[in-house]
């Protein structure tokens, strides 16, 4: 067993170590050799581009040595410009220039000056005749403008001074005079032989080769005249001044080499690497087997009693495979249910503190649960309240739930971070959905650590407006002795969150009077909303005095933001039983979509001045429409006006509040409004009061049907007519009539 679970235990992973130490030594080489050619690349480009700039730099230095010499000899305008007698001073003086030129020059092959008017040529030594000049032919190219500007291809020149051996030149014409003249041709002719030269001292013979080509791709030189070797060409730069094209790489058997003997000297020492491998892994091989041995053991003995019970033998490793996958699995369950109920019991914690409940062993536990370190029975405490402002309109409804969720538990690792970075220590947990409440354990004096939570509240405010774009409002409250009295801080810094109206400011202290609840009288405050409807019913101004008398009795009483809210919600309801009937206007002013509205725009206040300036606002403009209303008709005369038009048309089948509401211009809620004020009933019972006094009239003393006396008091049949007067009357119309007319006349 023992031997054969060591060859398992070496074989399993040996050629996967093998393989692996292969790859890897391939892939260090190919990775050293691609480096190498990476950097040899750059290296040729870096020297190349410098020797393309020499022999660029080269020959721009000779041309505009020749033309400042040009430009700054008088001689050669005189030469122009000048007379005859003038011309053998100035041609002296222009052979001796261009003989210093050509001297101070180790570039310049030669420089003359062709004279087209006379056709007479002016080199280094002297005035000649183009007939019989060495250089004629160029001549002749330079009469027929067969030549374009700048510099010309490399050609073929024989000099005035050693007839017979040309040598090769690089020539550039320019017009005499500078700049435009026509009258004259200035001739630059730079050495091939000086430029090889610099090219040969640039370029290394024994490692790299170089090769120039010609606009046309015609070979012009090749460094150190010597046929490439097996090379590669690596770059290739162009010097636009000349129409060149530079080649060049390194040669076979130089750099290569080296990098090559570089990559072999890595695979030995990667071959020794892998043996001291190999046989460190077989020793510690031998070495670390045994425990496997005394567990293969313990399967095998297990295996023995499960079949001596009838089982069948199972794989080791599927078993092992089997145990090792359910102990995981059971440590995972485990681990998490004990970190969420570490959370649970650290929430529960959190709000048994903010409340004071259950006070026996709360030193033990919060020193177990809680992140304060240090905390005992004789420590300091303090309350914070972070409330997000506008949470519906803002938070809610820019936010889906799970973003809501990761933006709650950022904003609370981010008032962590600032706590810690401040060096106070502090828990904070979401005790609401808008609130953040956070317990801060006080080290130091009560005013500092006052100071420091302020300080805290402002810069994590800053930093949630500056990055989430959310508003928080802070409420802090006192330091205390002791956790059984966090309780007092944390009421004190809830109180303070809930009067944001009357005590103003994004961040607030908290004093420990703060935390004693205070009963709201109620029926003060109804009264004086009541006796404000009542002045503004009666068209009275002194409405905005009863307006302020409200807002003092809030700020004195110190109302609570939500009792606030509710008593003004209160004052917006009895507006509108008693004044939205005036008019349609009034009606739609006052309608619950517009009252909710303007609830929704009060909570935008950040002051009980505000509310109280939105709220003067909206009741100005009511009071507008009321005195428009009231104005329109005037109560008495409408009343009477609308009595003698029943009183008239009674008999109109089609006579209802709406009709009225459509004679009369006014709302039909208004009109019944207006009925049950002055005659104490309501229109219908009025209406039909005086038919059904009619009814009994024409009864008494006509012989007409009862459909015909149906139709005159405005019934559209005599049914319903019946229905009608028997249920005024207590008897039908027909036993009225004979019950009436049976009876003895009235003695006068």
């Amino acid at each position: 067993m023992s031997r054969t679970w060591y060859r398992r235990l070496l074989l399993s992973y040996f050629p996967i170590f093998l393989l692996t130490v292969t790859i890897l030594i391939f892939t260090s080489f190919v990775f050293v050799n691609d480096i190498s050619r990476q950097e040899t690349q750059k290296a040729d480009r870096a020297a190349s581009r410098y020797l393309v700039d020499d022999v660029d730099r080269a020959v721009r230095e000779a041309e505009m040595s020749v033309l400042e010499e040009v430009e700054s000899e008088p001689a050669y305008k005189s030469y122009f410009n000048g007379s005859a007698a003038e011309d053998k001073t100035n041609a002296y003086t222009i052979a001796r220039s261009l003989r210093n030129m050509t001297d101070a020059s180790p570039y310049i092959e030669s420089v003359y000056l062709y004279d087209r008017r006379n056709q007479f040529v002016l080199t280094q030594s002297g005035l000649t005749g183009t007939e019989g000049f060495a250089d004629a032919d160029w001549l002749k190219r330079i009469d027929a403008n067969k030549l374009a500007a700048g510099w010309q291809p490399l050609r073929e020149y024989s000099s005035d001074l050693a007839v017979g051996m040309p040598v090769r030149v690089l020539t550039i014409n320019k017009s005499m005079p500078l700049p435009f003249g026509t009258e004259g041709t200035l001739v630059i002719n730079v050495k091939m032989s000086a430029i090889e030269r610099l090219v040969d001292n640039r370029v290394n013979e024994q490692l790299s080769f170089l090769d120039i080509a010609g606009p046309n791709g015609e070979k012009i030189y090749q460094a150190h005249s010597e046929p490439p070797g097996e090379g590669k060409k690596l770059n290739e730069l162009k010097l636009n001044r000349l129409g060149w094209t530079f080649s060049s790489g390194i040669k076979a058997g130089g750099l290569f080499g080296w990098v090559s003997v570089i990559s072999y000297l890595w695979v030995a020492i990667a071959l020794g690497t892998v043996l001291c491998a190999i046989v460190y892994l077989v020793y510690i091989t031998r070495r670390n087997y045994k425990p496997v041995q005394v567990i293969m053991n313990r399967i095998e003995a297990h295996q023995i009693r499960t079949m001596d019970q009838g089982g069948t033998q199972t794989d080791e490793l599927k078993m092992i495979d089997g145990v090792l996958e359910s102990l995981i699995h059971h440590t995972q369950d485990y681990e998490q249910k004990s970190r969420e109920n570490e959370r649970l019991q650290r929430s529960r914690l959190f709000s048994e503190l903010l409340r004071s409940e259950r006070a026996e062993q709360t030193v033990e536990r919060l020193q177990t649960l809680s992140p304060l370190e240090g905390a005992s029975a004789a420590s300091r405490f303090a309350v914070v309240v972070h409330e997000i402002e506008k949470y519906e309109s803002v938070f809610q409804g820019r936010y889906t739930r799970g973003d809501q969720n990761a933006l709650k538990f950022a904003l609370m690792n981010v008032f962590q971070e600032l706590a810690r970075g401040s060096g106070l220590q502090a828990w904070a947990e979401w005790v609401g959905g808008d609130r953040l409440a956070v317990v801060f354990l006080a080290e130091s004096e009560d005013g500092e650590t006052t100071e420091a939570l302020r300080r805290l509240a402002e810069s994590y405010r800053a930093w949630v407006a500056s990055h989430l774009r959310l508003s928080l409002c802070c409420g802090i409250g006192p330091v205390v002795d002791g956790p059984e009295h966090i309780r007092i801080s944390y009421e004190a810094a809830e109180s303070v969150m809930r009067h944001k109206l009357l005590l103003g400011g994004d961040i607030v202290l908290a004093g420990t009077e703060d935390s004693s609840p205070r009963l709201l009288e109620t029926y003060k405050y109804l009264q004086t909303i009541a006796e404000l409807v009542k002045q503004f019913r009666m068209s009275n101004g002194q409405w905005r005095s009863q307006l302020e008398l409200l807002i003092e009795e809030f700020e004195q009483d110190f109302v609570q933001d939500e009792d606030i809210r509710s008593l003004i919600r209160a004052l917006l309801q009895m507006l509108r039983r008693e004044v939205a009937v005036m008019s349609d206007s009034l009606q739609q002013a006052l309608s619950e979509e517009q009252t909710a509205a303007f609830e929704s725009r009060l909570l935008e206040a950040d002051t009980l001045d505000e509310v109280g300036a939105m709220l003067s606002d909206y009741l100005t403009d009511l009071f507008r429409l009321y005195i428009s209303a009231s104005e329109t008709k005037s109560y008495r005369a409408m009343v009477s006006e609308m009595k003698a038009y029943i009183e008239e048309h009674f008999a109109n089948p089609d006579l209802s509040l709406k009709h009225l509401s459509d004679r009369f211009q006014v709302s039909g809620k208004y009109a019944s409004y207006l009925f049950k004020t002055e005659f104490g009933m309501k229109f219908v019972d009025f209406l039909t009061e005086l038919r059904m006094k009619e009814a009994e009239r024409l009864l008494l003393e006509s012989e007409c049907p009862l459909q015909d006396i149906a139709l005159k008091v405005g019934y559209a049949n005599a049914i319903t007519f019946g229905r009608v007067f028997k249920r005024i009357s207590g008897i039908t119309p027909g036993d009225y009539r004979r019950q009436k007319r049976s009876l003895p006349p009235l003695e006068n």
